[in-house]
């Protein structure tokens, strides 16, 4: 697979190949001012005025060719209307022709990701398209989310009988080996008496992927506190509410929320924002054995408050509840929290848009014009307080999974923001970060949502 720091380069005037990028709207005049053989070619290739169509146009000698590309709007490049050129193109260099090809740079790098780590005979081709830019400021900060979306990738899409707690682990050592920071790991005595909700969700899991809580810290302590978590599933069963086999195909991604974790720190860290990191991923896996956590058992939080387990397949939530008291006790102004966490987000946004919750309207507003800016959607669910009601347990504080059938993503982001640090803003991110089948750019199945929003927003928070 290509280096990413390899596939956007500097353009000095160097041989390349040019790409002709013409507005969907403009095609009809485009294709009228063009040469016989170049309409020839345009029609032979069934170029047509629609995003991510192209042809190869023939110049003077065989080895003079060109590219021309159709794109949705020429004066504002999406981050994937180059993506199709990135998969498809022979390999070489390219520039694109008379503009910048600005955000279009990310679909770019991130189109030539493979993961080829367990096929032996179909090993993906090593040789890289490279783009040409003179807007050579961008480079650096394309080639970072690059890079932090990739290892993301890989994560996700790692079988879970290699991406257990322990590796998730192993990765944040990497980070802090890579970037400095404190590396602290609870796990079990102090995990099954300090982290209650933790502990009953991993307790069932064989030896060597036992329950942990895995932080870092990083940056000065003078800096605005910020703490980045993400739900580390690393294979959910269900639990003794055993999920059908239909359920269970792509649940070694239940760890996506702790992946995306990873790449914001990575990000904050390499680009050393000035905040004070506190990253935490709750690993666990949740399975099945003698020790098993069972329905109607009552579980005593980190927080102290007790938690009637109405379905063991609603874990997540448990765990991240223990995640975020620990952050509490650091006294963040920000907390984002990302995890794989219900189906119901799916069933009312589906697979591309991203559930948002958030305690604080303008962090609510800063997180929906950046994924507008950045392409990178998500939608802004309410916290409705009256379905708190379905939380209710008649022998404990409170069940972990309302028993009406509706309102699944409320309710469980409600359950969360019982466990918010009173004083910070908060945001809750239900995502998906699977494509179910192959776009532009975005290969079938690991993918990154949400992270380049988030990112932009601390960055236009912290960097000053």
């Amino acid at each position: 697979m290509p280096d990413p720091n390899t596939l956007v380069q500097p353009d000095k005037g160097q041989s390349a190949r040019t790409i002709h990028v013409i507005d969907a709207k403009g095609f009809d005049a485009w294709l009228n001012a063009q040469p016989p053989r170049h309409r020839t070619a345009a029609a032979a290739q069934k170029l047509a005025p629609s995003a991510y169509s192209s042809a190869i146009l023939p110049g003077d000698g065989p080895e003079d060719w060109s590219v021309v590309t159709v794109v949705a709007n020429a004066e504002k490049l999406s981050p994937w209307c180059l993506a199709k050129l990135a998969e498809t193109l022979p390999e070489g260099a390219y520039r694109v022709e008379g503009v910048e090809p600005g955000k279009a740079i990310h679909g770019w790098l991130v189109a030539q990701y493979k993961f080829d780590t367990y096929k032996k005979d179909e090993k993906a081709p090593t040789g890289a398209r490279v783009l040409l830019t003179t807007d050579v400021a961008r480079i650096e900060e394309a080639v970072r989310i690059a890079n932090a979306t990739y290892k993301l990738r890989d994560r996700i899409n790692t079988g879970a009988n290699d991406m257990g707690p322990a590796d998730l682990e192993a990765a944040a050592a990497d980070l802090v080996k890579a970037y400095g920071g404190q590396l602290s790991v609870v796990k079990g005595d102090e995990v099954e008496k300090g982290y209650g909700l933790l502990w009953a969700v991993g307790k069932a899991a064989g030896k060597g992927r036992e329950p942990r809580l895995i932080e870092i810290e990083w940056g000065n302590p003078e800096h605005p506190r910020v703490a980045i978590i993400g739900k580390g599933v690393c294979f959910d069963s269900g639990g003794l509410d055993i999920k059908p086999a239909s359920g269970m195909r792509l649940m070694k991604k239940d760890m996506g929320g702790a992946a995306h974790a990873l790449a914001t720190a990575e990000l904050i860290m390499s680009s050393r924002l000035p905040v004070r990191l506190h990253m935490l991923v709750p690993a666990v896996e949740n399975s099945i054995n003698g020790e098993a956590t069972r329905p109607g058992d009552i579980m005593r939080s980190r927080k102290g408050i007790t938690v009637e387990n109405s379905n063991t397949d609603a874990e997540g939530r448990l765990i991240l509840a223990d995640a975020l008291t620990k952050a509490e006790e650091k006294t963040p102004e920000l907390v984002i929290d990302y995890a794989t966490l219900t189906g119901a987000a799916r069933v009312a946004l589906g697979a591309d848009l991203q559930a948002l919750f958030a305690n604080d309207d303008t962090l609510a507003s800063e997180l929906m014009a950046a994924a507008e800016t950045e392409a990178d959607p998500m939608w802004r669910l309410p916290l409705y307080d009256p379905y708190k009601e379905m939380l209710k347990s008649d022998v404990a504080d409170m069940v972990n999974a309302a028993e009406a059938p509706f309102g699944g993503a409320l309710t469980a982001a409600l359950f969360l923001k019982e466990f918010v640090p009173e004083k910070a803003q908060w945001a809750h991110l239900d995502i998906f970060c699977w494509n179910g089948s192959h776009k532009p750019g975005r290969p079938k199945g690991a993918e990154a949502v949400s992270l380049r929003a988030v990112w932009k927003v601390l960055k236009d928070r912290y960097a000053k």
